[in-house]
Order: structure tokens, then C-alpha cells, then sequence
């Protein structure tokens, strides 16, 4: 399938459109009755999280006939080379469930194994981080890029934890206390899409998190780097793909040195 930039534009805008309008379904049921479910010991679900995955499945059908990789519907890896839609309704399900307002929904669009398309919107506080390949990452109409802060004493890092941080309690921990000894300050939002973001957009320096899924870290991985960020594995020297065990974003500047803090 040949899609060109003028395509991309437009589904872009299309998608962008869906993504704000499902947004105000999240918007309208923050802090109100909602059906919680657990997928794991402490991994949750909502009806809200069923309801918006439904409503971008129809929407984004329609904008491009496309697989789908979605976090509560998925069976199974990428499979081909055709066109693939990667979806989270709600990253930040546990936030959600508690009324706390940082939530994103995340798409992305791959082709031949490259994500070319992707959108993070929060739609609590009206913000919504695009991008397309080789064009440029934006916020809300406005270019955005990475930090210049060059030195560790200066970032400000962000983290997550893993769903079963129970069972890996001193694998997580053992980078905090580096990180927290180097860095002005370390974060949790608990959505590693925000945390994408947010680096993407400067408000964060660096973010490293183990155990994510591709519908985690697809539109956030095309924001970072076409803000002018850096994103690899633990290891620097480490490629990432989509279904690598973890992932370190970084504006550049500090990633080698985070990078040995996380990895010692």
C-alpha cells in the first residue's frame, strides 16, 4: 500500500479529530461511577476503557482499513506488513479509576514496521502531542522539542513501574536510588505515554521504564525523536523496537549518563 505525506497529513487530521472526540467520553466519566475489573493483581480496566477502544476501532477503520494492536483486545503481536492501528484508550486506567487527571489516549499508525503517525491526548487538561514521520513533533497547533539541559544535576526524570513490581521489587529500586542520587528530581505519572510527552515537549529530560507493551510506547517513541530526543533500550547501544523489554527516552544530552545510571 503506497500512502504518501499528503495522505498522512490527512489521516493525521482525521485521527486527531476521533482521538479529541473520544477524549470527551474519558472527560465526562472522570470521578464518577465507573465498573473497575482487574486484569492482574493491580492491573485495571474500566468500562470507559472498553468503550473509547470500540469507538477508535470503528472510527480509525473508517479513516484507514488497517489491522489493529489495542491493549484490551489483543491477541497476539503484529502480524505482516500490512498497515497497523496501535491503540490505548486510556493509559493511566489506574489514575483514571481514582480521579486523577493524568490519562492519555495514545495512537498510532505503523507501515512496514514503522510507526509513521502519533497522536497522545490528554483530555482532562485539553492537551493533544502529534506527530508524523520526518515532520516534526507538536502540542496543541505548536512545535515542540526536547530539553538543552545537558547535565544530570539539572533533569528531571521520569519512571514507571512494572505491573508486577511485586515479584522485581530490587530491580526497580536499584535505579531509583542512582537516578534519585544524580538527577534534581524523579517522577512517576503512572502513563508512560505522558511521560513520552512530556519529554518530547521539554518538560522532562529523560524517561526509563521495563515491561511495557507497544500500544505503551508507539505514538510516544515517534514524539520523542521527532522533537529531537533519543530513544534506545537500558543500554545505549541497544536498539528499540516495539516489543523491546524496556525503553529509555532522553533529549540526547544526558541519555549515556542515564543510561549507566539505570544499567549499574
Amino acid at each position: 500500500m503506497k500512502i504518501t505525506n499528503r495522505d498522512l497529513k490527512k489521516i493525521l487530521g482525521q485521527a486527531i479529530y476521533l482521538v479529541k472526540e473520544t477524549g470527551n467520553i474519558i472527560k465526562s466519566r472522570i470521578g464518577t461511577d465507573i465498573k473497575v475489573k482487574h486484569k492482574g493483581e493491580i492491573d485495571l480496566v474500566t468500562e470507559i476503557d472498553i468503550t473509547v477502544e470500540e469507538e477508535l476501532k470503528k472510527g480509525l477503520k473508517q479513516i484507514l482499513d488497517a489491522q489493529f494492536l489495542a491493549e484490551e483486545s489483543s491477541h497476539g503481536n503484529i502480524i505482516g506488513g500490512e498497515p497497523v492501528w496501535i491503540i490505548d484508550p486510556i493509559d493511566g486506567t489506574t489514575n483514571f479509576a481514582h480521579a486523577l487527571p493524568m490519562v492519555a489516549t495514545s495512537v498510532a499508525l505503523l507501515i512496514q514496521g514503522e510507526v509513521v503517525v502519533g497522536i497522545i491526548n490528554l483530555p482532562i487538561i485539553n492537551e493533544t502531542f502529534y506527530a508524523i514521520k520526518g515532520q516534526g513533533a507538536y502540542l496543541n497547533s505548536q512545535p515542540i522539542g526536547v530539553s538543552c539541559v545537558s547535565l544530570m544535576n539539572n533533569s528531571l526524570i521520569a519512571t514507571g513501574f512494572p505491573y508486577n513490581i511485586r515479584n522485581q521489587m530490587q530491580e526497580v529500586i536499584g535505579p531509583i536510588q542512582n537516578v534519585l542520587m544524580a538527577a534534581q528530581g524523579l517522577r512517576r505519572m503512572g502513563a508512560a505515554a505522558i511521560d513520552l510527552a512530556y519529554v518530547a515537549c521539554g518538560r522532562f529530560d529523560g524517561f526509563y521504564e521495563k515491561g511495557l507493551k507497544p500500544w505503551d510506547v508507539a505514538a510516544g517513541w515517534l514524539l520523542v525523536e521527532e522533537a529531537g530526543g533519543k530513544v534506545t533500550q537500558y543500554s545505549s547501544n541497544r536498539s528499540f523496537d516495539l516489543y523491546s523489554p524496556n525503553i529509555l527516552a532522553t533529549n540526547g544530552k544526558i541519555h549515556e549518563e542515564l543510561s549507566r545510571l539505570i544499567c549499574s
